[in-house]
């Protein structure tokens, strides 16, 4: 949604679908730049605490995608109604700027198809209880557009995008990286989830909850994409699917916390309270009954978080604490990673082969993370690549 150009092209190809017979609802997000231009805008008038107000302003870039897109479907003579994620029934929770989607009332949609209109939402978006307009964080319209897909019990959830469907790694970083025919929900999610920015991690969720088949396709080309479906035999004799990886990653360490029952659940409560998310957490052996823990959090929320975690360490009695943002989550993602030993031994030592220190380690069923140096990542990316063999397409099998 980049240009006039880029939106005439988009209209040219849902017409085309329509034509095939299909009844069509497209969601759109802002064109280009529109998302960052708006909150340039909103920082020019000083500090942006006001959530409310920037959902108001932010949701404005969705609304300019929707209408310009029905405006050129009907001047090309296909008949469209664009509609605000309100209009199209979406009601949200109230968290300003990171909403969930509680419901949706599609009533006005099937109106708009029994009318032959194809209709053009404004992703990203919906209603709070209170009736504010609320955003659903970045890359919401992917969620949009999954969330609608159950609602109307659709054939097909297509994400158009500017990649081709879901590689084996980035391509940008690993060139020899595989496009997946299919990939299982749980995968996806842990891709995604692991910095694999093809489709957002609540979308995934989203469609593994309610059963939706989605297709990730290129917006310019006419090749078949990644089909995220359920889990097959063929996901579990792939040991590992992936490579991903994630450079919006800060580290931060408290020294000798008493070892005693509820210490966690204080640090980590009051971190949630500020709305931050923890990912790896790392405890250490207990010494005179004190230990230290190290945690991961997303790069832009260390300023905020660092004065919850020194208050902790006041109220604790901790000896202090250390920060790092120059590092980076490197994580192979397989579902045959549960049935088959040495997955994380063989990421450890094609990790060591290139003189990668590992700083901290995560495991989940199906997924080995490590938290590297930030200026290594690349490096560690290919060499994980070539080591389970998915350069070859191989899918990690042998």
């Amino acid at each position: 949604m980049a240009s006039i150009d880029k939106i005439k092209s988009i209209a040219e190809r849902v017409a085309a679908m329509r034509e095939e017979g299909n009844q069509v609802v497209v969601v759109v997000s802002a064109m280009g730049d529109t998302t960052d231009d708006l909150i340039d805008l909103a920082s020019a008038t000083g500090e942006q605490k006001w959530h409310r107000e920037m959902d108001m302003l932010l949701a404005t870039g969705e609304q300019q995608s929707a209408a310009l897109l029905a405006m050129t479907l009907n001047s090309q003579g296909t008949p469209a109604v664009s509609l605000t994620g309100w209009q199209a029934g979406i009601r949200s929770d109230d968290t300003h700027s990171k909403a969930r989607i509680i419901s949706i009332a599609n009533d006005r949609i099937l109106q708009e198809l029994e009318q032959e209109n194809v209709v053009v939402i404004a992703g990203f978006q919906g209603l709070s209880p209170q009736g504010d307009i609320t955003t659903l964080g970045r890359g919401g319209s992917d969620t949009t557009a999954v969330a609608l897909a159950a609602s109307l019990l659709a054939d097909r959830c297509i994400i158009f995008t500017d990649v081709d469907g879901v590689f084996t790694a980035d391509p940008r970083l690993v060139p020899a990286a595989h496009k997946m025919a299919t990939i299982s929900y749980e995968e996806m999610l842990e891709l995604a989830s692991l910095g694999a920015v093809v489709m957002q991690p609540r979308a995934v969720e989203c469609a593994m909850q309610y059963h939706v088949d989605v297709e990730v396709r290129n917006s310019f080309k006419t090749d078949p994409g990644t089909i995220i479906t359920e889990g097959s035999s063929m996901e579990k004799q792939r040991i590992v699917s992936g490579v991903a990886h994630d450079t919006n990653v800060a580290r931060i360490a408290i020294f000798d916390v008493p070892d005693r029952p509820g210490v966690a659940s204080l640090l980590f409560n009051k971190l949630a309270d500020e709305g931050i998310n923890v990912d790896m957490v790392i405890q250490s052996a207990m010494r005179e009954n004190r230990n230290d823990i190290a945690f991961t959090i997303e790069k832009p929320d260390l300023a905020k978080a660092l004065p919850v975690v020194e208050d902790v360490v006041r109220e604790l009695g901790a000896s202090g604490l250390s920060y790092d943002a120059d590092v980076a989550k490197v994580s192979v993602v397989g579902a045959g990673m549960q049935s088959h030993p040495g997955v994380a031994a063989k990421m450890f030592e094609a990790l060591a082969e290139e003189h990668i220190n590992i700083h901290m380690i995560s495991t989940s069923e199906i997924k080995v993370s490590c938290l590297i140096d930030e200026d290594l990542i690349a490096k560690a990316v290919r060499a994980l690549h070539a080591k389970y063999e998915l350069d070859n397409g191989n899918w990690g099998c042998c």
